[in-house]
């Protein structure tokens, strides 16, 4: 089935005799058809379910709108469509057709044969109707449109003054409600003093910022006279405030002012007397007792001076105009300094009360925002009733419906059934699909080979693997990394190489690979099979043995010079090793076929070709002989005696069954040891059988010419 549709264009060639037969009679039971059938004439109306009629209230518009259909759920207009056919539309339909007299046609009758449809995307609805009579069906199209209409009106009145009693109850209600949810309110604001919380916020707020200025800069001035005051005591070497008092205190004084000056007098005569007198001398001493006399005073007056204190060193006196300043200024700076500090306490415990007040704003605010949204909600459901009955009022007093007719239905002038053109066109397809069933049919009928499974219930031998499809870029191994980096293609190939290996009893050396008929891969199989042996680290021989047609060369882009035909033939006497050709591949080594010849069988039969695969098999772990298809040539039985047996390569919706079957036979009469058989699935690239190559050939010497010519040259 798969090759039958892949190749739908040859399979209709081949059976193009029993397709053509089953369109030609497809096509004639159309015509019969045609000739046979009475004519039927159709009308069509269409009705829109349209929500833009005018209306005076914002309620009749409403109750007019089309509600928008939930995807999945109900749709007023396919309900609508229903409605169309129900029995009391239908029945006043035909009152208003034949008013005089009972109708011949029952709703039931009319039902079946009127036809509603939706048009895509849109709310219009198509009304068709197809009688013998075409004035007839037009005639109730029309009618089921009008009652159509009449009763969108109807219902619309019938809603209008259904909502009309609901809102006359309902108005009463919702003012008592209003007028306790104002009550509520101005009770809640009289009990708080919460006037309007945003104004109040506002205040709060901007009083707040006003005080975080002043403290932020309140803190700034403590910092600097912080600052000012630890170095101002860093330089008079204050430690008090008082110390700093007194010291500026005891310079200023006059009499202390004295007694330093008569000290320093008394201080300049002391030196001098002593660089003229010794110490012990009456002038000396007397200096010195005056001296002490001074100093001793001067303590007393220091003494006088902070009284109740410690007295004050006479080293800590501010004698000096700079020292006073700066004692006087480090006493002014701790009084800002005090200062300052009050006055932030006071800004802070502000800015706390601000907060506090702030925060319970919220808290107040919370009740009364509930009783104003009652209040609102009240007046506004009030405000919406009382609208509405209005509105519902004006409705029912309106004849506004939301169905229009925006095409009446005319009389046919063609008939509508049966259509030719579409009867034509329907059994044209039908032809060509019994017309391609046939065809594919008869090609399921074929007798060729279709699956695995098949192949090996056939054959009764082993199936030794199915090798997947390769694309264009693998089937020729240059480069090799498109096939062996790619693992869905490699591990098909190592799962045979694995079946070959355990399915043979002993370790296996060589093998002959085949196929019942040319096209069936087996050059590609050889090729890709070798490639995965060298990569498993195997010394791998390819003999291409196919003399008819040589497919290994290009396969691997190598010449096809000097292969099995220069290692045999007199002329050439080269060795194996010389002939052999290395691949990018490592591990990997080809025989190519070399020159070809006439007669290719009586090179193949020579025990010059036995003598090279034995030598093949000595020097190689592995050695894959590449043979010609068995129903063109002798050759794979021929060289399956010299190797562990053969490998049959078979191709689904390819491989005849007969042939295969016939060419298992003779290799089983022959007693040659079949391996088993590959289904290889190929790609289109080898899907044409090969044709003999026209080159030019030279006919092959005699094998004993050969012999000689190659003792000869040892005797030389």
């Amino acid at each position: 089935m798969e090759k039958s549709i892949s190749s739908l264009p040859v399979v209709l060639k081949r059976r193009s005799l029993p397709a053509l037969a089953t369109f030609t009679a497809v096509i004639g039971g159309a015509v019969i058809y045609l000739a046979f059938t009475p004519r039927l004439y159709q009308s069509s109306a269409q009705l829109m379910l349209d929500d833009k009629r005018v209306s005076v209230s914002d309620l009749g518009r409403d109750l007019t709108k089309v509600p928008v259909g939930i995807p999945g759920g109900p749709s007023p207009v396919a309900d609508q469509a229903e409605l169309v056919k129900s029995q009391p539309i239908l029945e006043r339909s035909l009152a208003k057709v034949f008013p005089h007299s009972p109708s011949k046609l029952t709703a039931e009758e009319f039902a079946k044969k009127l036809r509603v449809k939706i048009a895509p995307a849109t709310n219009i609805l198509v009304l068709t109707y197809e009688a013998q009579d075409p004035i007839l069906a037009a005639k109730l199209l029309n009618a089921v449109s009008e009652t159509m209409v009449e009763e969108s009106v109807q219902q619309i009145r019938k809603e209008a003054a259904n909502v009309a009693d609901f809102l006359a109850k309902e108005v009463p209600t919702a003012r008592l409600r209003l007028q306790q949810a104002e009550i509520a309110e101005n009770r809640y604001r009289q009990a708080t003093g919460l006037i309007s919380f945003t104004d109040q916020s506002k205040s709060l707020v901007d009083s707040l910022a006003n005080l975080e200025d002043q403290e932020r800069t309140l803190l700034a001035q403590l910092q600097e006279t912080r600052s000012r005051d630890a170095s101002l005591r860093q330089i008079t070497n204050s430690t008090t405030l008082n110390k700093a008092y007194l010291s500026v205190r005891g310079g200023q004084d006059q009499q202390l002012q004295n007694l330093r000056t008569k000290l320093a007098d008394l201080g300049t005569q002391l030196i001098d007397v002593r660089l003229r007198f010794t110490e012990n001398h009456p002038t000396v001493i007397n200096l010195l007792e005056q001296q002490r006399d001074i100093r001793a005073l001067y303590t007393q007056e220091l003494a006088r001076l902070s009284p109740g204190n410690p007295a004050i060193s006479p080293s800590n006196i501010a004698s000096d105009s700079l020292s006073q300043n700066l004692s006087s200024e480090l006493i002014t700076n701790e009084i800002q300094r005090l200062a300052i500090q009050n006055k932030l306490k006071v800004i802070q415990s502000l800015r706390t009360n601000l907060q506090n007040r702030l925060a319970e704003l919220p808290i107040l605010q919370q009740p009364l925002t509930v009783l104003t949204r009652q209040r609102e909600e009240a007046a506004a459901s009030l405000k919406l009733l009382q609208t509405k009955l209005e509105e519902a009022r004006i409705a029912e007093a309106q004849l506004v419906g939301n169905i229009r007719i925006i095409e009446e239905a005319k009389p046919a002038t063609s008939p509508s059934s049966p259509k030719l053109p579409i009867v034509l066109l329907l059994a044209a397809i039908l032809a060509a699909i019994a017309a391609i069933g046939v065809a594919l049919l008869l090609e399921m009928m074929d007798n060729t080979l279709h699956d695995p499974s098949e192949a090996e219930e056939l054959l009764k031998l082993p199936l030794l693997g199915a090798l997947p499809s390769l694309s264009a870029k693998t089937l020729i191994l240059e480069p090799a990394e498109n096939f062996l980096d790619d693992i869905a293609l490699v591990e098909p190939y190592r799962m045979l190489l694995k079946t070959l290996e355990f399915g043979s009893s002993q370790k296996l050396r060589s093998i002959v690979v085949s196929s019942t008929k040319s096209g069936e891969g087996k050059s590609v199989v050889v090729s890709h099979l070798a490639a995965v042996s060298a990569m498993l680290s195997r010394r791998t021989l390819i003999i291409d043995a196919d003399l008819h047609r040589p497919m290994q060369h290009k396969l691997f882009n190598l010449a096809c010079q000097q292969g099995i035909t220069d290692a045999i033939a007199r002329s050439q006497s080269l060795s194996l090793i010389e002939v052999v050709k290395l691949t990018e591949i490592e591990n990997l080594s080809v025989l190519t076929c070399g020159e070809l010849y006439a007669r290719p069988s009586q090179l193949l039969e020579s025990e010059a070709m036995k003598s090279l695969v034995a030598e093949a098999t000595n020097k190689y772990d592995f050695v894959i002989i590449d043979t010609p298809a068995l129903d063109v040539s002798a050759d794979a039985a021929t060289l399956a005696r010299y190797s562990d047996g053969i490998m049959l390569v078979t191709r689904p919706s390819f491989t005849p069954k007969e042939l295969l079957q016939k060419v298992v036979a003779q290799l089983r009469q022959n007693q040659l040891p079949i391996l088993g058989v590959v289904v290889n699935c190929m790609t289109t690239q080898t899907e044409k059988p090969y044709h003999y190559l026209s080159r030019p050939r030279k006919r092959l010497t005699a094998i004993a010419d050969t012999a000689n010519s190659s003792n000869g040259s040892r005797a030389k």
